[in-house]
C-alpha cells in the first residue's frame, strides 16, 4: 500500500534535483589570431630584447602562454594545412608551399560547422584552392601585398584601399558585428599577412625606431663550423642575400600617390644619405640588419595596435566573457640569429613558434607552460573546447587538460620535424629529427648527414655533438625515438628526386628576387 507514494516521492525528488541543477555551459566561441613568420623574439611577453608588444601582452598576462610550441614543417602552406587538419604534411598532402591544398579533406572547421558552430576566415589564406568548411570567407590572393590588397570572397574579388592589417581587421571586426547570425558559437580565422617579407610597414608607424639602433646578434656571424651538412649552403643571410625590395632602396610598386608620398617621406632621406656613404661602407651590414629588423618591428606594432582593436570589441560587447582567444604564428623566424633571416630549419628559431590562449574563467591567468605542444594540436584542442568529437585520424592531441591543469611533462616526451622544400627558395635541405625538453637530432637525408645538439648546454645550437662519445648513450635514445615517432606517425619515405646539381638562388643585394 505504501510502495507506491514512497517510489513517487522519490521521483518527484529526483526531478526537482534535475531541475535544479545548472546548466551545461554554453560552447566557448573561438578567435583564432595567425600571423605570418612571427618571431617569439619579437613579443615582449616572451622576453624580446626590442620592443613591447602590450596587446599581445595583454592575452598572455590574461591566459597561458607557451614556450615550447613547435611547427610540424617550418613553411607558411604546410603549416596552414596542419592547423586546418591535425595532421603532418605527409597525410594532408601540402609537403611544400607550391601544392595545391586538397579543401575536399576532413578540417577542423567543418568539423565545427557539423557541431553547430559557424565559421568564418578573414585575412591571409595562403593555400591556393578555395577555402572550403566556411559560412564566410574573405581572403587576400597568394601572399597579398602590404596596401591595397584585392580581398577575394565566394562571389568576386574587389581592391580595397589602405593598409592590409588594418583593413583584414576592419573585416574582422565587421562580420564580428554584421555579419555572423548570432545565433550560434562561432570560429573566427583571423589571419594576418604581417609581419611576412619584404615587411612593409604600416603608415601609422614608419619612422618608429629612427632614433635607435639595435646591435647585431652575437651568432650574426655565424660561420656553421659544425654544421657543414646544410648550414652553409643556405641562401637567407640578411649581409648577402636581401634585395632592394627588401631593404626599402625601391618603393612598393603598388602605392596610391598619397601613399608614395608618405613613403618617401619616411625612406628618401635615409636612402639618400647612405648614398652619400657609398654602398660598400664598413658598417653596411649593420645597417641592412637594422634596416630589415625595424621594419620587420614596425610591421609586428601594427598587428598588435589591431589586436588590441579587437580585444576592445570583444570587451566592450561581453563576447570576451565566452570566447577564447588564440595567438599563433604559422612558424618562427630569424632575426639575425646564424646571420638569418627566414625560417625552415628545425633549429629553434624557426621550430618555436608564438601560441597564447586566453578563455576566461576556464585558463588561469598568466600561466607560464613549458609543455611540448604543436600547431598539429590546434585542431584537436578546439574540437574538445567545442565538446565535439575528436576524430581519431587526426594525429595531434587536445592540450586542453594542460591548458587547465598546467604543465605537463607527459604530455609529449618528444617531438617530431620534417622539413621537404628543396630544391627551393633559400636552397635548405630537407631533413627530419626529433626534439625533447633537452635534446634534438637532425638527419638531412638528403646528403646523409646528422647533427644534435644539447639545448640545455648549447642553446643557441652552434656545437654538432652527433658522434661524440659523451652523449652515445643519449644518441642512441634519439636515434631509437626518432624511429618510433615515424612509425607511430606512418611517415613514408621522401622518393621525391633530389638533384645531384647545388641549389642556387640569389641575386645582388641591389637587385631582386622573389622571397
Amino acid at each position: 500500500m505504501n510502495r507506491l507514494p514512497a517510489f513517487a516521492l522519490l521521483f518527484a525528488f529526483v526531478l526537482s534535483l534535475t531541475a535544479c541543477a545548472p546548466a551545461e555551459d554554453a560552447p566557448p566561441n573561438i578567435v583564432f589570431i595567425f600571423t605570418d613568420d612571427h618571431a617569439q623574439a619579437a613579443i615582449s611577453a616572451y622576453g624580446s630584447p626590442y620592443h613591447q608588444t602590450p596587446n599581445i601582452d595583454r592575452l598572455a598576462r590574461e591566459g597561458a602562454l607557451f614556450q615550447n610550441c613547435l611547427v610540424t614543417n617550418s613553411i607558411c602552406a604546410p603549416s596552414r594545412a596542419t592547423v586546418l587538419t591535425g595532421k603532418y604534411s605527409h597525410l594532408n598532402g601540402q609537403l611544400t608551399n607550391g601544392q595545391l591544398f586538397d579543401g575536399s579533406q576532413q578540417t577542423m572547421p567543418k568539423l565545427l560547422q557539423q557541431a553547430g558552430y559557424e565559421t568564418a576566415m578573414i585575412g591571409k589564406w595562403h593555400l591556393r584552392s578555395e577555402p572550403t568548411g566556411f559560412d564566410h570567407f574573405q581572403v587576400l590572393i597568394g601572399q597579398g601585398p602590404y596596401y591595397n590588397p584585392p580581398i577575394r570572397t565566394a562571389t568576386d574579388t574587389t581592391i580595397i584601399e589602405g593598409y592590409t592589417t588594418d583593413i583584414i581587421t576592419d573585416l574582422a571586426l565587421d562580420w564580428l558585428e554584421e555579419g555572423r547570425s548570432g545565433e550560434k558559437p562561432f570560429l573566427l580565422m583571423y589571419q594576418h599577412k604581417a609581419p611576412h617579407r619584404n615587411w612593409q610597414p604600416g603608415p601609422d608607424h614608419l619612422t618608429m625606431f629612427d632614433d635607435t639602433t639595435f646591435a647585431l646578434p652575437p651568432t650574426f656571424y655565424d660561420d656553421y663550423a659544425t654544421r657543414s651538412a646544410a648550414a652553409p649552403q643556405a641562401i637567407m643571410r640578411v649581409d648577402d642575400h636581401l634585395n632592394a625590395n627588401d631593404l626599402k632602396i625601391t618603393p612598393p610598386g603598388n602605392l596610391t600617390e598619397d601613399q608614395l608620398e608618405t613613403w618617401m617621406a619616411a625612406y628618401g632621406p635615409k636612402n639618400d644619405a647612405l648614398k652619400e656613404t657609398g654602398w660598400q661602407d664598413d658598417e653596411l651590414d649593420e645597417w641592412k640588419f637594422n634596416r630589415y629588423l625595424k621594419d620587420y618591428l614596425r610591421s609586428v606594432q601594427s598587428v598588435d595596435d589591431n589586436i588590441g582593436r579587437l580585444l576592445d570589441y570583444l570587451d566592450a560587447t561581453g563576447l570576451a566573457e565566452n570566447t577564447v582567444v588564440v595567438y599563433a604564428s604559422d612558424q618562427g623566424w630569424y632575426l639575425g640569429e646564424h646571420g638569418w633571416y627566414d625560417k625552415r630549419w628545425m633549429y629553434e628559431p624557426s621550430l618555436k613558434t608564438p601560441f597564447i590562449v586566453r578563455w576566461p574563467d576556464q585558463v588561469d591567468a598568466g600561466q607560464i607552460n613549458e609543455s611540448l605542444v604543436s600547431n598539429v594540436d590546434f585542431a584537436p584542442t578546439f574540437l574538445d573546447m567545442a565538446g565535439a568529437e575528436i576524430p581519431a585520424d587526426m594525429q595531434g592531441k587536445s592540450i586542453l587538460h594542460t591548458l587547465k591543469n598546467g604543465t605537463d611533462p607527459d604530455f609529449r616526451d618528444a617531438f617530431y620535424y620534417q622539413y621537404y622544400e628543396y630544391p627551393g627558395a633559400h636552397c635548405v635541405r630537407r631533413h627530419y629529427g626529433v626534439r625533447t625538453d633537452r635534446y634534438k637530432l637532425i638527419y638531412f637525408y638528403g646528403i646523409d648527414e646528422w647533427e644534435m645538439f644539447d639545448l640545455q648546454e648549447d642553446s643557441d645550437e652552434l656545437n654538432n655533438i652527433y658522434g661524440s662519445a659523451d652523449y652515445a648513450d643519449i644518441q642512441a635514445g634519439l636515434e631509437l625515438r626518432l624511429t618510433e615517432l615515424r612509425e607511430e606517425y606512418q611517415v613514408p619515405e621522401d622518393t621525391r628526386p633530389i638533384p645531384d646539381e647545388e641549389c642556387t638562388y640569389t641575386v645582388g643585394w641591389m637587385g631582386y628576387d622573389a622571397g
